[in-house]
């Protein structure tokens, strides 16, 4: 069988020993900023450099992750940080900005760049789209099947790289906004508070708050008996994630999957063996349950772990955590690093040294610790002891085993003992200038989009309710019902089609391809000529056509070498994504472009993208978190969204954003079933330029959360 490259996460040096020990190929990890694991502890400057040159000269890969989006201001720590990579030959840098992938191109030619999956490609269109323009490998999204994969394969040359085992999201890869529409803290900045590992009620009638459960948190990715269907697939590269999780977890993970790859070239029996041996060692890697996620595997011989359904990796009755369940702090006592808590007796014993991780009981924080001290408690009931704990944690609180002291194994060190000088490190250039061209202009000089208020919606029937306010522009989301509408035998809109503009979904996996392939043109043929395309691989079906296209906000115009890129592809209007704030908007937007923005005045936020109906699996609607923070659901057999009760809203700053030079505004009402009253109650608030009441101004006012700072030797 064909080689595979095996890619292993080092979010620490102790990690990347593991890795290198146990036959990783090559590794991924990050410096201190621009990666998507903020939170881990990365590597220094002389770490890095002296861990590339020691793997370099073992015949090793080392690429470098900065994979998160940057804001116009931080344009000259990124270029100095490209400028620095660049002068050290890593393997590659795996980028999620499309600004990244501008910069680099333009001054960084030589750094080799790999989609993240973060971009979320899951077609073969997208993945063209990058070979375009310089990247030389893509991480496909992870919630693709087996066969969209190797259709994905046959429809191009690129190489390709899966994630085979780890922690998953429950949102569609890079399109979840949870954890930074409740407090800044972006996934797409690399600060995710894992939302999704949150205990939820339901809160709809008839559904008692007590039957509630962990409804988005997903269990572990192990894609190891479909190992050998991947590699037959053309799959260039094996993924696994883990730049939080310790030196024995990885070395774990990379021992079993490094036997079977290379148990690949030889018989069936070696394997067999090998698919038992790695299987055994895989149960002891502390995670959480496992599964195929979408993988939809046919039955064979190999197999023992059967095919799933859409929504079998969700464990609604498990915790989000880790590890091994150690039960709940029964008692709490003394302050500070006194500090103890009384746990309950059982099969498992945590002793000094050993890791455990704290969860509070109304999710609001999780810390992993070491305990320090540990004593049998037989007065306060059989198997009972004190152990040690982190302030902050009270009794109810749950906790969990993630790593015995004594399962740890010992690996060589690839950083050798006091390489702690680096020879380079980023200086201190500007990034060079750049300027976007100017608004373009349609027949007659006109601008293709009229200024103005746009309104989006969900539905066709949505439609007619706009009638009473008449905006200058509708949205409508292009969806499998909306579809059948308009290239069916439909009636009368009350737009005519030079009036609509469809917005095509962020997620947009190989099985699509073909369907748009055959309805878009059909829809242009009928006067559709406007859309919103919300991912890469929406872009090829425009190139010859006439078609007025906007790069919607999933496209990330954060800064403006993301706006450049997206304007080389023919992208010269776009919406501003909603996460982002209006400090950065008008750093970004020069004032000669402005007309060609659309700022969101008001929404409900799809936190989730999910590709499963959980609407019938779970049977609700609405629900709730431990902070009261309220949610909807909103599922069909295409998929479900999870959006907050408590809308966006900015309605009452349109005056100040018109006297900046912006013209074009959306009021996306695509959300909860559309009223007619609430409609016509939104638009006189945007007349009055009130502000509303009861609703969130997401990061506009306040901007992403930043980290405190810290130096980097």
């Amino acid at each position: 069988m064909k080689s595979v490259e095996l890619l292993a996460p080092a979010g620490s040096p102790e990690a990347l020993d593991a890795a290198v020990s146990e036959g990783a190929d090559g590794v991924y990890l990050g410096l201190k900023n621009f990666n998507a694991r903020m939170r881990s502890a990365n590597f220094t400057y002389a770490q890095f450099e002296s861990a590339l040159y020691r793997l370099h000269r073992m015949g090793r890969k080392v690429y470098v992750t900065v994979n998160t989006v940057f804001e116009q201001r931080e344009a000259d720590r990124l270029y100095q940080l490209l400028r620095y990579l660049a002068s050290l030959g890593p393997d590659g840098l795996i980028i999620q900005d499309l600004g990244i992938l501008t910069m680099a191109r333009e001054h960084f030619p030589a750094l080799k760049l790999h989609a993240s999956t973060q971009m979320n490609i899951a077609s073969s269109r997208g993945v063209n789209v990058l070979s375009k323009y310089g990247i030389s490998r893509v991480v496909l999204a992870r919630e693709l099947s087996l066969p969209e994969i190797r259709d994905i394969r046959i429809h191009t040359n690129m190489e390709l790289e899966v994630f085979v085992h780890g922690a998953l999201c429950v949102s569609a890869s890079g399109l979840c906004q949870f954890s930074s529409f409740l407090g800044g803290k972006s996934a797409n900045r690399g600060l995710c508070t894992q939302g999704c590992r949150r205990y939820f009620r339901p809160s709809d009638p008839g559904h008692s708050p007590a039957t509630g459960g962990y409804y988005f948190s997903p269990s572990d990715l192990q894609l190891f008996e479909q190992v050998p269907d991947l590699v037959t697939a053309g799959i260039h590269a094996f993924k696994i994630e883990g730049r939080m999780k310790s030196a024995d977890y990885v070395g774990t993970v990379v021992s079993a999957y490094r036997q079977l790859i290379d148990a690949l070239s030889g018989s069936e029996e070696r394997i067999q063996q090998a698919l038992a041996s790695g299987l055994q060692l895989l149960r002891n890697d502390f995670a959480r349950e496992k599964t195929v996620f979408y993988s939809f595997y046919d039955t064979h011989p190999r197999h023992t772990q059967k095919s799933t359904s859409p929504v079998d990796w969700l464990q609604a009755d498990r915790s989000g955590g880790t590890g091994i369940s150690l039960g709940r702090l029964l008692k709490v006592k003394g302050t500070g690093p006194e500090r103890q808590a009384l746990i309950p007796g059982g099969a498992l014993v945590p002793g000094l040294g050993d890791s455990v991780r704290f969860h509070r009981a109304d999710d609001t924080d999780r810390q992993s610790y070491k305990v320090r001290f540990m004593q049998e408690a037989p007065q306060e009931g059989p198997g009972m002891r004190w152990i040690s704990i982190p302030d902050g944690f009270e009794p109810g609180d749950a906790v969990y085993l993630i790593q015995t002291k004594g399962m740890s194994k010992r690996y060589a060190p690839v950083i050798p003992p006091g390489r702690d000088v680096s020879r380079r490190r980023p200086g201190w250039e500007h990034a060079p200038p750049l300027s976007l061209p100017k608004a373009p202009k349609g027949q007659k000089g006109k601008t293709v989009f009229p200024e103005g208020l746009y309104i989006a919606v969900s539905r066709v029937e949505d439609l007619y309710l706009l009638q009473s306010s008449r905006p200058v522009r509708v949205m409508l989301k292009y969806t499998p019902k909306t579809a059948a509408y308009l290239l069916g035998k439909a009636k009368m809109l009350p737009f005519n089609p030079g009036e609509i503009i469809l917005v095509l979904d962020p997620y947009f996996p190989q099985t699509l391809e073909q369907v748009l392939e055959k309805e878009i043109p059909l829809l242009i043929s009928q006067g559709y000529g406007q859309f919103v395309v919300n991912n890469l691989g929406h872009c090829p079906y425009f190139r010859t056509t006439h078609a007025a296209v906007i790069a919607g906000p999933y496209l990330y115009g954060f800064n403006r070498w993301a706006l450049a890129f997206l304007s080389c592809l023919g992208l010269d209007y776009a919406i501003t994504p909603l996460e982002n704030n209006r400090q950065n908007l008008e750093q970004t937007v020069e004032p000669h472009r402005r007309s060609c923005m659309f700022i969101t005045l008001f929404a409900y936020p799809a936190l989730f993208h999910i590709r499963a109906d959980l609407g019938a699996t779970y049977g609700f609607r609405h629900f709730s978190d431990r902070r009261d923070e309220s949610f909807t659901l909103i599922s069909n057999p295409e998929g479900s969204l999870v959006i907050p009760e408590k809308p966006f809203s900015i309605i009452d700053k349109m005056p100040f954003l018109k006297a900046a030079g912006f013209s074009r505004f959306i009021l996306d009402l695509s959300g909860p079933p559309l009223k007619k009253g609430d409609y016509q109650d939104l638009i006189r608030e945007v007349k009055n330029n009130r502000p509303l009441p009861h609703t969130s101004r997401f990061n506009w006012k306040n901007g992403f959360y930043q980290e405190p700072k810290s130096t980097n030797p």
